[in-house]
């Protein structure tokens, strides 16, 4: 396996996202970028196979409409990982920050630990493509907010994990919500509606946390006999009350 490393320290993020690139013309399988700090649009409209590690902080719109990819993150992320993402996965080995996700229309997002607000916004499915953004520990509010499809799974490792404040699903009008434990009815946005997990849901979501927990080495049962709460849209068209028609 052809491997290509990349000190990024005190490298701006163009010629480091060009050096990027060039690696995966030359035909590299794994790029591994060590001292990252803040470089922007890391991986942005990558596709096939590579595999990029990155050691350090990577800024903002990581991984943004990439397609096919894997980014292992030993770290923290900043805001909108996975923005518009197309396929591929994103792996982070620590916390991201808000808006995680951002109209992600494809592949798979594992956060270890927390993310910060409006966590999968806009996240959207087509055909066979479906999105989906498994959190370890929390999220804080308007979780899932105008979400058009995909999937979102919130573990709340934690016993005293907060499940999004509140919000959550606001706007939805396609796509599921499973959060770990109950929610109450407070939290609940605008054209969301909750159940309890059924076998059906929690069929959808096995694969899913089996795959977290083998990248964060932790026992699935941990999760799986637990009861999760299901949030779906309770209608197709939301707002509809807010519009005026002639």
């Amino acid at each position: 396996m052809a491997v290509y490393t990349i000190n990024a320290e005190n490298l701006h993020y163009t010629p480091l996202n060009q050096m990027i690139r060039k690696a995966v013309r030359d035909g590299y399988d794994e790029i591994i970028i060590d001292n990252v700090m803040g470089q922007r649009f890391i991986a942005d409209g990558l596709t096939g196979s590579v595999k990029l590690t990155i050691h350090g902080v990577p800024g903002g719109d990581l991984g943004m409409f990439m397609s096919g990819p894997t980014c292992i993150v030993h770290g923290n992320a900043e805001h909108a990982p996975g923005n518009t993402m197309d396929g591929g996965c994103i792996v982070v080995f620590g916390t991201c920050g808000d808006a995680t996700a951002h109209s992600m229309r494809g592949g798979k997002i594992f956060v270890r630990d927390d993310i910060g607000y409006r966590g999968g916004i806009h996240m959207k499915e087509y055909q066979e493509k479906r999105p989906a953004l498994i959190i370890g520990h929390q999220a804080r509010a308007f979780l899932g907010e105008y979400m058009a499809g995909g999937l979102l799974i919130l573990l709340r490792r934690g016993e005293n994990d907060i499940y999004a404040e509140r919000g959550i699903g606001s706007g939805i009008h396609g796509g599921m919500i499973l959060i770990r434990g109950e929610v109450d009815d407070w939290c609940l946005g605008v054209g969301a509606k909750k159940t309890t997990a059924q076998r059906e849901e929690m069929d959808i979501i096995t694969p899913y946390v089996h795959e977290f927990c083998s990248w964060f080495d932790e026992d699935p049962d941990t999760y799986l006999s637990s009861s999760f709460s299901c949030i779906k849209p309770a209608s197709a068209r939301p707002f509809v009350n807010k519009y005026t028609w002639e």
